[in-house]
């Protein structure tokens, strides 16, 4: 894979990370993924999930969120 960085999980264009598969950056499972966005759209569904959880407000020590139900 060219670029100007290179990947510590990647030897001969193989990702040792996800079983030995082709490298494909964003692919799931990769460490990239959820960390920057990419121009294939499909690979974004982990960033904007945790892009969401970080919009969300968060609740003051000691008290529920606002979406949690009592058990």
């Amino acid at each position: 894979m060219g670029g100007g960085w290179g990947c510590p999980h990647e030897v001969n264009d193989r990702c040792l990370k996800i079983n030995n598969l082709p490298c494909n950056p964003g692919m799931k499972g990769c460490e990239l993924a959820g960390r920057y966005r990419f121009a294939d759209e499909s690979k974004n569904e982990r960033y904007w999930e945790k892009k969401g959880r970080a919009d969300q407000p968060k609740a003051a020590p000691g008290q529920p969120a606002k979406d949690s139900q009592p058990d």
